[in-house]
C-alpha cells in the first residue's frame, strides 16, 4: 500500500486530527473551572450571540449557529436549564418549539468563561504568529 503523503505530517486530514485534539485539550482545560464542556459552552455562546442579535431563539436556531445537532442541542440545552444557566421558554408561535435566553447566572458563568476561552484561544494560535488571519480565511473556506 502507498500513501500519496511523503509524510502524515503532510497530510491536512491528519495534521487537522491532531491540531483539533491539541486545542480541545486546551478548551476543556480552560473550561474546566467554570465546571462547562466545550459543547455547553459553545451552545451558551451561540444563545447569547442570538439574543443579543435578534433576541431570544429557538433551540433550532442555536443547532443552527453552532452546527450541532438538534437532539444533542436539546438535551444539552435542557442540562444548562436544570443548571439555571437558561431558561426555555414555549414559543408563542409554535408550542413545540422552545425559545432561549440567559439567566444571570448564565451570563456570569459566561462571562468569565469566554475570557479563559479567549486567552486559551489566543495561546494556542500563538504559534501560528501572523499567519493567523490567513488560518482563519483558509478555515472559513473549509466551514
Amino acid at each position: 500500500m502507498k500513501s500519496e503523503w511523503e509524510s502524515a505530517d503532510d497530510s491536512p486530514g491528519f495534521l487537522l486530527w491532531r491540531v483539533t485534539l491539541a486545542w480541545q485539550r486546551a478548551m476543556r482545560t480552560a473550561l474546566a473551572p467554570h465546571d462547562l464542556t466545550h459543547v455547553q459552552f459553545v451552545l451558551l455562546m451561540s444563545t447569547w450571540w442570538l439574543v443579543e442579535h435578534d433576541g431570544p431563539p429557538t433551540q433550532q436556531a442555536v443547532a443552527d449557529h453552532a452546527g450541532t445537532d438538534p437532539m444533542m442541542t436539546s438535551q444539552v440545552l435542557r442540562k444548562l436549564a436544570d443548571r439555571d444557566l437558561l431558561v426555555r421558554r414555549a414559543d408563542p408561535a409554535d408550542a413545540r418549539a422552545r425559545r432561549l435566553d440567559l439567566t444571570a447566572a448564565g451570563r456570569d458563568l459566561l462571562t468569565g468563561a469566554l475570557a479563559d476561552v479567549e486567552r486559551a484561544d489566543r495561546e494556542y494560535f500563538a504559534a501560528a504568529g501572523e499567519d493567523v488571519a490567513a488560518l482563519v480565511r483558509g478555515l472559513r473556506k473549509l466551514a
